[in-house]
């Protein structure tokens, strides 16, 4: 059984003209970081021409779906009937994108069904982590 769930999504970066722009972006959920939620915009989306990956917590997501969540890098907030707006804070300047609830929904429910919220302690390596953050083996 796989450990990541990666669902392709249609950003719409809002900015300052009438049109917004559609970009691909892919969510990314790995069981083995539990609480976290991967976001990235491939490479000719990005104005530095690489990939740009936002991490953020699952619970975040799911929070700002219903009502405005956040106040750091990311803030998620319901737009409008349909749609979901993600805010991405730099020291560069703020992107804004629209995306179909729906589809953060369908990531969400996936992601819940593989690590159900509440049992997000049972897919942590303590043990690992810890050693990581020391430096290794000694």
């Amino acid at each position: 059984m796989s450990t990541v769930i990666e669902q392709s999504v249609q950003a719409r970066m809002v900015a300052s003209a009438p049109r917004m722009e559609t970009l691909p972006a892919t969510l990314q959920y790995d069981q083995k970081d539990p609480f976290a939620v991967r976001m990235a915009f491939p490479a000719p989306a990005t104005l530095e021409g690489t990939e740009v990956a936002w991490e953020f917590s699952r619970e975040l997501l799911a929070a700002g779906m219903d009502g405005a969540a956040g106040v750091g890098d990311v803030r998620i907030r319901p737009f409008g009937y349909d749609r979901t707006v993600l805010e991405f804070h730099a020291a560069e300047g703020i992107a804004m994108v629209h995306v179909r609830t729906a589809e953060l929904r369908r990531f969400l429910e996936r992601a819940q069904e593989m690590v159900p919220v509440g049992d997000e302690h049972r897919f942590l390596d303590l043990d690992r982590s810890l050693t990581d953050l020391l430096g290794g083996p000694c």
